[in-house]
Parts: C-alpha cells; structure tokens; sequence
C-alpha cells in the first residue's frame, strides 16, 4: 500500500498549548519494526570484524537486552559494536543508513498510523513522537513523509571509548519522565504497541494500543480502562482489530 501523500499542514500556531497533547510511539506504532536495532544492525554489518565482535559479545549483551533493567546497557554494548573506531559523529551515521536503506525504510511506515497522525496535525493537536530510539533517527526517519518537523523525545547517547553509546534509554516510566522534563502536561490521547509503554498509556485520557503482541492483549485488556480500543494498523503478525 503507498505512503499517502502528506496534505499541508496548519499554520505552526494552531497548535496552542491548551490544544489536546497527542503521544505517539514510534516502533510497531508508525513503524513496522525495531527503527533502532535495524539501525544497530546496519552498523554492525559495515565490516565483518563487527560483525566477529557482536556474535562474540552476544551471550553477554542479549541477555541484558531481554532485562528490562539491564537493556540500556545491552543495547549500549551492540552500538558501541557498531559505532566504535570512527562513530563518534552518529548524526553522520543515521543519515548514511537512510540514505543507504531508503526504500526498505520508506516501506516499514505504516500508512493508516501515518493517517491517523496527519488527522490531528490538521486537528491542531499537539503532536509528540516518543521513543526508544535516537530521536536523530526517528526525525530522519519520518522526513519521507514530510512529518521531520514534529518534536521527538527519544534516547540520548554520549561518545564512550571511541564509539557511542546510550546514556538515557526514553523507554518504559523513564520515557513518562523525559516527557514531563520537556515540559509537557496532561496527555489526551496516547498510541503505543508496547507494555513497557504502559506508565504512558495509563496517564493518558484516552489509551490506545496498536500491534500489540499477541501474548499482551490480555494484560492490555486488565490494567486499561474497558473498551480501550486495541487496532492493528498493518503491523504484520502482531494482534489487534483492523480500524474501522
């Protein structure tokens, strides 16, 4: 299915403060996958030394990826991985990887999340993209759709080493606390795919969950309000009901 094409947007000042807040997730959410490990991936398979280096590091690091208190580190160790011996510059790095990867990436945008996100632009909504992926990648990502001027929280990392590394992973009630830091208030309506997203998704108005996994639709149905809408929006293998 093609992206749409974006319509114009309002005028910057439609979206006054007192406007409803809008969150959005990034992965599963707009895009149809993990933006960041395929990121983290892409940066690994430049030289088989890396790529050596990883499935070395592997037994240690995906462990802590599994561990919600230990991932910052996991996924800090892949990216140094990856970074190391001339990745200080990850700006750098994230354009050469859209460039690089452009049509696979353009394919991942979810069109009825991008849909639904251009609605409330129109809307005048406040609109905020939150994720654990670098912000940096997420604002390259959505510049195909003509989205790269909507504010992203996302995770900071620092040079470490000779590489780089995350130092503020934007993910479970670590990404409530990096929203309130940038001084947003109540939020409206917030969409996320992701459990961790919970703290989110319960301190919005209105919840809604999109390509959950299907193993999760349960505990989304328990701990959210009832008819919490729960929408798949061409996510594929992931649960949910198709948008009416």
């Amino acid at each position: 299915m093609p992206l749409p094409e974006p319509a114009p947007m309002p005028a910057p000042e439609t979206a006054l403060p007192y406007r409803p807040l809008v969150v959005f997730d990034f992965d599963h959410t707009l895009y149809a996958g993990d933006s960041g490990a395929h990121l983290v991936a892409w940066l690994i398979r430049r030289r088989r030394w890396r790529q050596a280096l990883a499935l070395l590091a592997a037994p240690l690091l995906l462990p802590m990826v599994a561990w919600l208190p230990t991932r910052r580190r996991g996924i800090s160790g892949f990216l140094w991985i990856g970074t190391v011996g001339g990745g200080r510059d990850i700006e750098r790095l994230i354009d050469a990887y859209v460039q690089a990867d452009a049509a696979a990436i353009r394919a991942r945008l979810l069109p009825r999340a991008l849909e639904v996100l251009h609605r409330h632009r129109v809307a005048g909504d406040r609109v905020l993209i939150a994720t654990g992926a670098p912000p940096e990648l997420a604002r390259a990502i959505l510049d195909f759709v003509a989205h790269q001027d909507l504010p992203v929280i996302g995770s900071l990392g620092e040079p470490f080493l000779g590489g780089y590394v995350t130092v503020q992973h934007c993910h479970a009630a670590n990404k409530m606390r990096m929203i309130w830091d940038h001084g947003y208030d109540r939020i409206a309506i917030a969409y996320s795919d992701s459990a961790a997203d919970l703290p989110l998704l319960q301190a919005a108005r209105r919840p809604v969950v999109v390509n959950p996994k299907r193993s999760r639709v349960a505990l989304f149905r328990r701990v959210l309000p009832p008819g919490t809408p729960i929408l798949n929006w061409g996510c594929a293998h992931r649960a949910g009901d198709p948008p009416g």
